[in-house]
């Protein structure tokens, strides 16, 4: 059994985590601050359906109360997945960025300095290639062209992490999330978004005229990715590793939402737009590192996470 605390533990990613971690017999502690981005009633609802566990509402940019949780909690491994997510959102409301994806980290960083911990794991962003990169994308690129105050935060807090490895020898994994999706998600994400308004009859905003593609990663193979690399704490020289977690396999997104169509049940009123600011054309993760590492590779389709995730949507929305 492991000590572990994981940030955003009321989040949709960290939400999955934590049951998983409660069931195989981890001590968990999770921290939330249960922001108003978007509806703090279903972060409620995902707490309430997790297993017992030690729960803070806590903003972890605030150094001293998360070096007080610290100091009382002792973890052994530290999973970071607080953040303000959204590339687009980013344009209108910059100053949470910077708050949350770089104070934020800074502060988990500090705390780990001060309370050393076996292995931190910290949530990117596959945001952070920006549009000039290499199909597939690769840990090995620069990433240094992003394309939304989003991703230059996190590719701000990659470098961070980075440092305080080398400075304070502190193991830390950052992993490289693509476009995770499945039930308890995101109502900021385009899939739930468009759910909501195809069951409600209104119009979806299909950007680029729907020439753009992405790599739909199922939840569970995210969770899955996440906790077999818990233990493989980096040992080099700047103790630090960067993982994509992706599907490997980008869809356009017209046939994303042909397949939404079919397991909603409803035809979607479609409004072509151009391409918006902050948005890139095609995300497709090189997995091959994480699956040498870890020995999995994700496991489920697209077909099957839209139809898993509709099954919930259904319930959730009386819809």
């Amino acid at each position: 059994m492991t000590s572990i605390l994981v940030t955003g533990s009321a989040g949709f990613i960290g939400h999955h985590l934590m049951c998983r971690l409660a069931a195989d017999g981890h001590c968990i502690t999770g921290v939330d601050n249960l922001d108003p981005y978007y509806d703090p009633g279903l972060k409620r609802a995902r707490l309430d359906r997790q297993p017992a566990h030690t729960f803070h509402e806590l903003d972890v940019a605030h150094p001293e109360a998360l070096a007080a949780l610290f100091e009382d909690t002792k973890p052994e491994v530290v999973v970071h997945l607080a953040a303000q997510a959204g590339a687009r959102h980013s344009l209108k409301d910059p100053f949470s960025y910077a708050h949350s994806n770089v104070r934020g980290f800074l502060s988990v960083l500090e705390a780990c300095r001060h309370h050393p911990v076996r292995h931190l794991v910290y949530a990117s962003s596959s945001s952070v290639y920006g549009t000039d990169s290499t199909i597939p994308y690769s840990t090995q690129e620069r990433a240094d062209e992003p394309v939304s105050l989003y991703a230059a935060t996190k590719r701000t807090g990659e470098l961070m992490a980075y440092t305080y490895a080398k400075l304070y020898g502190i193991p830390t994994t950052g992993l490289r999330f693509f476009t995770v999706y499945g039930p308890w998600g995101r109502p900021d994400m385009a899939y739930f978004k468009f759910a909501d308004l195809m069951t409600s009859g209104r119009p979806i905003e299909v950007f680029n005229e729907g020439h753009l593609s992405r790599d739909f990663t199922y939840v569970d193979d995210v969770v899955e990715s996440v906790v077999r690399l818990l233990p493989h704490v980096p040992e080099a020289a700047v103790p630090h590793a960067l993982y994509n977690i992706g599907r490997g396999r980008p869809v356009n997104l017209l046939e994303f939402i042909e397949v939404l169509e079919r397991e909603l049940g409803v035809v979607a009123l479609r409004e072509m737009r151009p391409m918006q600011p902050g948005d890139v054309y095609t995300t497709f993760a090189d997995t091959a590192p994480m699956e040498a590492i870890t020995g999995y590779r994700p496991q489920v389709d697209l077909e099957e996470g839209i139809r898993r995730f509709a099954a919930w949507y259904r319930e959730w929305a009386g819809r």
